[in-house]
């Protein structure tokens, strides 16, 4: 436990400081792929259980994108409890293994709890890894839905998901677990979307989590349908012809933005998506386990501030770079990172190179890439927003040694399927706009969510989003029941 002392809140109870999570060592981790964070021992579960305040109107509970009963599964777990505590997060979270480990609840539910005004929320997301990796379920229905048994699937009510991420996992869990027919397509060779081609291994274990939720899915008669493209492979009116009765279009938005500078095209740049990609959906990690080597680089660049940026810089260093710096055009202040995967990646050396921005790389006779040039950046005045924009130093540019530059600022929609689909209305940014209330797109039966409606965004918003259309799905095919 942390040295902090107690508090007393409102009422004179004191409350012990928040249970710090055990880690790998830096200097460790760095040399290895496993999780960094190692998970809540029972009695630390227990100890940290125990802070929550128990409030009649609990304010985590509406800081959470799925509405997990916090307050009463957190109740449950510090009873010792831990079957209710699972059935509790399951009735609302198909993938709470995932949510505690990926899901920003700095910025959700721990935001909300009332404790956070002293700096010492209760570890939410921690204590749902627990109950979630702990707990061993019955059988795949009680896996998925916290139920013992669930209605047997109707062959004749079909409903195809385009797209395996954890969008269309979500809806595939909860219309599985309530007697409805689901086929999920995806593009890759392996399921799970952006959790298994964009989250490493050292913060979502793949074998030990997303697979198991696959498996579930399986199990309650989910099928899974690798390397069918939509809108190449099949359209949305080959579906409906098929005889689904309604589609869920959560592919996600992966095609990667570049930064639009000279020598963007040497060998040696690439988009974040490609080298994560090539890294965790590819194996290259466990070479030569995996026939999938990497470009190695020994002077390693990331452009950007966002938890993918702190992915492919830690990933980096762990397969071998001897320096990695995050070139960031604002302050530490504005960097958009989960305060823990910055202070992770401080922690095992990756250096910050802030208030500054690229202008050129430069390459070798052979194309390969050997330098970027960075201007100087300062913050100018507030804007409407009151955000303050990165202006630059007039002639202030300086060159730094790179052989491997990675491009993290963003994404934005694959055209294929929208350009397949040319009845879905879009957005003015390209996103597939969508009733807020159900999910339902412009073409009738037809549900999307994730980052294909909102842009690039988390884990748990894009599983709130399956799980809207999953409710609307069903209230069409079954009725209220």
């Amino acid at each position: 436990m942390t040295a902090t002392a107690e508090r007393k809140p409102a009422g004179g109870r004191k409350i012990a400081p928040r249970v710090d999570m055990p880690c790998q060592p830096a200097g460790e981790r760095i040399r290895n792929f496993e999780e960094v964070a190692l998970g809540y021992t029972q009695q630390m579960a227990t100890e940290e259980a125990r802070r929550c305040l128990q409030c009649k109107n609990p304010k985590c509970v509406k800081g959470c994108p799925v509405e997990v009963p916090i307050r009463d599964f957190i109740g449950q777990l510090a009873k010792g409890d831990l079957e209710g505590a699972y059935r509790t997060i399951k009735s609302t979270n198909s993938l709470p293994g995932v949510c505690g480990r990926v899901c920003p609840q700095e910025n959700q539910c721990e935001g909300a709890c009332v404790l956070n005004a002293k700096g010492q929320p209760v570890a939410i997301g921690r204590l749902e890894r627990y109950v979630a990796d702990t707990y061993m379920a019955l059988d795949a229905c009680d896996h998925l839905s916290a139920k013992l048994t669930c209605p047997a699937v109707d062959p004749e009510l079909r409903v195809a998901c385009i797209g395996s991420g954890p969008a269309s996992l979500t809806v595939a869990g909860y219309l599985s677990a309530r007697g409805i027919k689901v086929t999920v397509f995806e593009a890759l060779h392996e399921v799970g979307g952006v959790l298994v081609y964009g989250i490493p291994e050292f913060r979502l274990p793949k074998s030990a989590i997303v697979e198991k939720e696959v498996q579930a899915l399986r199990t309650q008669e989910v099928d899974f349908v690798t390397n069918w493209v939509g809108g190449r492979t099949f359209s949305v009116d080959d579906l409906f012809a098929e005889g689904y009765r309604a589609v869920f279009i959560g592919v996600g938005a992966g095609l990667p933005r570049f930064l639009g500078v000279p020598g963007e095209n040497l060998t040696g740049v690439f988009s974040a998506n490609e080298y994560l990609t090539r890294v965790n959906l590819g194996r290259a990690y466990a070479f030569p386990d995996y026939d999938t080597p990497v470009y190695q680089g020994r002077n390693v660049t990331v452009y950007g501030g966002g938890n993918v940026a702190m992915d492919a810089a830690r990933t980096a260093l762990r397969l071998g770079a001897e320096s990695v710096r995050i070139v960031y055009r604002r302050t530490r202040d504005e960097l958009p990172a989960r305060h823990e995967e910055l202070e992770h990646a401080e922690e095992e050396g990756v250096i910050l190179e802030l208030l500054a921005n690229p202008v050129a790389f430069h390459g070798d006779e052979m194309g390969r890439l050997t330098g970027v040039t960075l201007q100087r950046m300062q913050l100018g005045e507030p804007d409407a927003s009151g955000r303050r924009s990165p202006v630059p130093v007039e002639g202030d540019t300086y060159d730094l040694p790179t052989d491997l530059a990675v491009i993290a600022v963003g994404t934005r929609p694959n055209p294929i399927l929208l350009e397949a689909t040319p009845q879905l209305t879009l957005s003015r940014r390209g996103y597939i706009e969508v009733d807020e209330e159900t999910g339902e797109t412009s073409i009738p039966n037809v549900f999307a969510g994730g980052d294909i409606v909102t842009g690039a965004a988390t884990v748990i918003l894009a599983m709130g989003a399956g799980r809207r259309a999953a409710k609307e799905i069903r209230r069409r095919l079954k009725g209220g029941e």
